[in-house]
């Protein structure tokens, strides 16, 4: 079975994350996939950013859903980086993506350009919200989606196969080999985040994952022995 190291954020432990920079350095790196994170501008642009506010990233403050593109633009999002859109974290890079929708209303913006694009074979998309996975799903024929998880109850595996999800990506620190098993039993991978120590990376191999999401760049390469 393939082992997948994901970049979290590009290699946010490293870089400013979420910024071109970031994706590219984990591209250079060797990650098999990179992850990021789209919420909507005012203006309906798929806007690359973790949080629903600016202010924990970037120079700005306030929420994305209240400022415009060209507002979005103007702020440093660290080391003069801007907030990208994800069109153009497709051009800067050639690495698969993993990207985590927020919501329904950003599923149908991503599925625009994920159509108009192409992108089924390259994009999977994630989301904490069984509905939005769902959208997703409904919307982009084909589509591999990965339902989120921080927190969860005994029906996860349930919850993952109602929505058509593939994979599973669980935190890392609350996962179990009984969760991990009963996933495997139904087909679906599991990946664990973040993973970011040789703890982490020794859990990684008791647990059999699929895949480990992370930070920093040389993960990947302890990862490939380890796991």
């Amino acid at each position: 079975m393939s082992f997948l190291t994901i970049g979290h954020r590009g290699v946010m432990g490293v870089e400013p994350e979420n910024t071109l920079r970031s994706f590219v350095h984990a591209e250079q790196a060797g990650m098999d996939a990179i992850e990021l994170d789209l919420h909507l501008s005012k203006d309906g642009a798929l806007a690359v950013m973790h949080d629903a506010d600016v202010d924990r990233t970037t120079d700005g403050s306030g929420p994305i859903a209240e400022k415009t593109l060209s507002e979005l633009r103007e702020l440093d999002a660290g080391q003069g980086e801007r907030v990208p859109v994800f069109e153009e974290v497709l051009d800067a890079v050639r690495s698969p993506v993993q990207a985590e929708i927020k919501d329904v209303a950003a599923a149908r913006a991503l599925s625009e350009v994920m159509l108009r694009r192409g992108l089924v074979d390259r994009v999977e998309v994630s989301s904490f919200h069984d509905e939005a996975v769902a959208e997703i799903a409904r919307l982009v024929p084909g589509v591999r989606t990965v339902l989120i998880a921080s927190r969860w109850r005994s029906d996860v595996v349930d919850r993952a196969k109602a929505v058509s999800a593939a994979t599973l990506a669980l935190n890392i620190r609350r996962l179990t080999l009984e969760v991990v098993e009963q996933a495997h039993a139904e087909g679906l991978k599991v990946i664990g985040w973040v993973v970011n120590t040789q703890d982490h990376l020794r859990l990684v191999r008791a647990l059999r994952l699929d895949g480990a999401t992370t930070d920093y760049p040389e993960i990947r390469r302890a990862g490939r022995f380890t796991a």
